[in-house]
């Protein structure tokens, strides 16, 4: 049996194992296929005789899976699957297979990450030590951006999931108080700290908005100009969850303007980035390459994951399968 890893780097630059795979049969991983880039002819060509397929962001088209003979099962290495055409892979009798629910953890530390790096500036701070500043100085101490203190303010979570709640665990345990907007409520999580809101009750409260909600048509481009208009003047906005739930351009506005005092996010709308995104150039904006997923941790359970769904596949009790 063959199997063939798409694009294994970004989840394995060599710091993991691919034994737990490659023990199912003869294993062929590549660094990078076309990332992001329906070239079908190359991913084609390396998955031809295949049986078993990994990915992460190549995509598989429904031409690519009506041509690929032997391919009886894919793997995407994440939660979204979008990048596999999941009708032409019922239609042929392939299943699909994603990675549902391991980096709870990771990503809501990194949400934090992001909070307290615009609150602190502690990497600008740090670069200004390092040029001389400091040493130079004529006073005590200095710096550049205002310091943010947490404790007392409202903190508004847009999607208390798994991830959500554990960031408005933390939140809490900082002295704020937690607003959480979610489909579903579940009543015994409320506290003194912690209650569930409105949207509109969220975006007039809070002083912090964070976004831990999937992309899709209720939530797409959710935090646009009118959304922004009425937040808090001086609000913070974090982002770590899909690029599509802001409309950048307005956020670009409102960072320039002031009405938002700074944000942070790890995803944007198109990526890798554009080079023309509106955020590159905005006021008080951090950007990192969406990153939150990629702790070790994290991408071993992936690993882990990935080698359990495989096993259970070809056992005959599947999971985790997205188009039964």
């Amino acid at each position: 049996m063959k199997i063939v890893v798409l694009d294994g780097y970004t989840l394995n630059p060599g710091d993991l194992s691919w034994k737990a795979i490659e023990n199912f049969g003869d294993l062929v991983v590549y660094d990078r296929t076309s990332f992001g880039r329906n070239d079908d002819d190359l991913i084609l060509d390396r998955i031809r005789d295949a049986d078993i397929v990994f990915t992460n962001k190549t995509p598989l088209s429904e031409n690519v899976i009506k041509k690929a003979g032997k391919l009886r099962y894919i793997g995407v290495l994440a939660t979204g699957y979008d990048v596999v055409d999941v009708k032409a892979a019922s239609q042929n009798g392939i299943a699909v297979t994603n990675i549902p629910s391991y980096g709870t953890a990771t990503v809501s530390q990194m949400a934090i990450a992001l909070l307290l790096e615009v609150c602190h500036h502690v990497g600008v701070h740090d670069e200004s030590v390092h040029r001389g500043e400091w040493a130079n100085s004529p006073d005590w101490c200095y710096w550049h951006y205002p310091i943010i203190e947490l404790a007392g303010k409202t903190m508004g979570i847009i999607g208390y999931g798994r991830i959500g709640q554990s960031t408005g665990k933390v939140a809490q345990a900082f002295g704020m108080n937690v607003l959480a907007y979610n489909p579903s409520k579940n009543k015994s999580l409320e506290n003194e700290t912690m209650k569930y809101a409105g949207l509109d009750e969220l975006l007039s409260s809070s002083d912090v908005i964070v976004l831990h909600c999937p992309s899709n048509e209720s939530t797409k481009g959710m935090i646009n100009k009118n959304s922004i208009v009425k937040m808090k003047d001086g609000v913070i906005i974090i982002n770590n969850s899909r690029g599509a739930l802001i409309v950048e351009e307005d956020l670009a506005e409102a960072l320039n303007s002031g009405k938002v005092a700074g944000a942070a996010v790890d995803v944007v709308s198109s990526e890798p980035i554009k080079e023309d995104n509106v955020l590159l150039k905005a006021k008080n904006c951090i950007i990192t390459p969406h990153i939150s997923w990629a702790s070790k941790e994290a991408r071993q359970r992936i690993m882990d994951m990935a080698a359990d769904s495989l096993a259970r596949f070809l056992s005959g009790n599947p999971i985790n399968v997205v188009n039964k």
